[in-house]
């Protein structure tokens, strides 16, 4: 039996890899539960561990993958999808309409092209043309036009994007603070970084302490999309 906090932050993890498939940091935990420091979640976060919800990736910094959920956390939602089974004999039977289609669209697989390697630390050269083309199921992808990149370097291990680590971007060119995006600066140089709005200022902000946040005139970064969701190799 879970505690209400533990409730909480198990919900808060889940939704997040649902919606990003990237876990929240240790501060973006904090903030959603409410509590004064980072060693509360760390209590929380291992006593969901030592009940088999949840469990901790090695050799990584914060990964985190749910196991499973308790009927509280996801109780709701199954209800939403339960449809009863009715048994029809007769004219009933006869009339019923048959099932709709399935659409073949949302199912299909999509090939997205890969746009070379993205600097997660000190920016490197611009993105640059395709070098050849993965295939991801429907689900990893939103509305709109999709490209991947190789991520290279460790500034945002904090919010789960490791070297090696395949991003996938939605090309677009505005974002909402706290997005993670890809920014192009002075027209040159590419990196993966938090965006964030500070007065007139563009803050450009690495998930890991080692890394300082670069704070430029708008005039010198280019939004070129938004990160989606991540893939990576075992």
């Amino acid at each position: 039996m879970l505690t209400r906090k533990q409730h909480e932050l198990l919900r808060f993890i889940h939704e997040r890899l649902r919606e990003t498939g990237i876990p929240p940091s240790f501060d973006e935990m904090k903030d959603a539960l409410d509590l004064k420091s980072k060693s509360g979640i760390h209590r929380l976060i291992t006593a969901l561990e030592e009940r088999g919800f949840i469990r901790r990736l090695p050799n990584r910094a914060r990964a985190l993958e749910v196991l499973r959920l308790p009927d509280t956390v996801g109780g709701a939602a199954t209800q939403r999808r339960f449809t009863p089974s009715v048994v029809e004999g007769g004219l009933a039977a006869k009339a019923k309409a048959p099932a709709p289609a399935p659409v073949e669209e949302k199912t299909r697989d999509v090939s997205i092209p890969v746009m070379g390697r993205i600097a997660a630390g000190v920016p490197i050269s611009a993105i640059q043309n395709p070098s050849h083309s993965i295939t991801l199921s429907h689900d990893f992808l939103t509305q709109g036009e999709h490209y991947a990149l190789e991520v290279r370097g460790d500034s945002m291990v904090e919010a789960g994007i490791l070297d090696g680590d395949l991003v996938v971007i939605r090309k677009q060119d505005t974002a909402n603070t706290g997005d993670i995006i890809v920014a192009l600066i002075d027209d040159e140089e590419a990196t993966l970084k938090r965006f964030r709005r500070r007065g007139s200022s563009i803050a450009l902000e690495a998930a890991n302490q080692s890394y300082e946040t670069r704070v430029l005139g708008p005039d010198r970064v280019k939004i070129q999309g938004k990160l989606v969701s991540l893939v990576r190799r075992y």
